[in-house]
């Protein structure tokens, strides 16, 4: 057992050798591992319950793992691995439908449990938005203690990862970030697919956005990264 806490894992993948496998070595990391057989226990588990963190095959031939990753955003947080094919679609729709991060099939179970490992790690360590302060721009306003967003008198709902990368742009406005430095700080990844945070950019200029076409507070530096401009009063 490594030296990580364990934690509950739900699988879902139409293959049962793979979900097998994937659970066998999850085990063997000192986890308990719940596999579903499809895509409604999978989502009825998930909100009865609660794992720590999914480990979802968006299964193409059902859609299934797509549509429980989907349901699941608009209820709870709950940390999301995809296990995609090689098509970079496959990768840009997990992403899309609110996946934390994926590994692309075949891959080595190890390199799934060692995902894991830093998501819990993440999960459960120091976030970015450690501390009890309230971010505000304008109608913007992020309370890190309560982790909780509003615009207007309007609730945001943000996954964990947005919630994370949205105060670290508005503690560093007018500072262009790169999605490497992003993927460290937020991610906590010292390496990985740059369209992770694209995609996370762009779902959150979705909800916080006056028009998420024509982003004012999420501004785009062509070549480097991302730079947060407050709108203050004006927004």
């Amino acid at each position: 057992m490594s030296g990580n806490a364990r934690a509950r894992i739900l699988v879902l993948d139409e293959d049962p050798t793979v979900a097998e496998v994937v659970a066998r070595y999850l085990e063997r990391d000192g986890h308990e591992v719940v596999c579903a057989g499809d895509g409604v226990e999978a989502l009825r588990r998930a909100l009865t319950e609660p794992p720590d963190l999914l480990v979802l095959d968006p299964m193409p031939s059902t859609l299934e793992g797509l549509w429980v990753c989907r349901r699941l955003r608009e209820r709870r947080p709950t940390p999301v691995i995809m296990m995609i094919g090689p098509d970079e679609l496959d990768r840009v729709i997990s992403l899309e439908v609110g996946a934390d991060d994926y590994v692309t099939k075949p891959f080595s179970p190890r390199e799934l449990v060692l995902r894991v490992q830093a998501m819990l790690r993440r999960a459960r360590g120091v976030p970015v938005t450690a501390g009890t302060g309230v971010l505000r721009d304008g109608d913007l306003v992020v309370d890190v203690g309560a982790h909780e967003v509003r615009l207007g008198d309007r609730p945001v709902a943000l996954t964990d990862r947005e919630f994370d990368l949205l105060a670290h742009l508005m503690r560093n406005p007018g500072q262009v970030l790169s999605r490497s430095a992003l993927l460290d700080r937020v991610w906590g990844w010292s390496f990985g697919d740059s369209s992770t945070v694209t995609v996370h950019v762009r779902r959150l200029r979705e909800k916080i956005e006056p028009d998420p076409a024509e982003p004012r507070r999420i501004v785009t530096v062509w070549g480097v990264g991302y730079r947060y401009e407050p709108l203050g009063a004006s927004g």
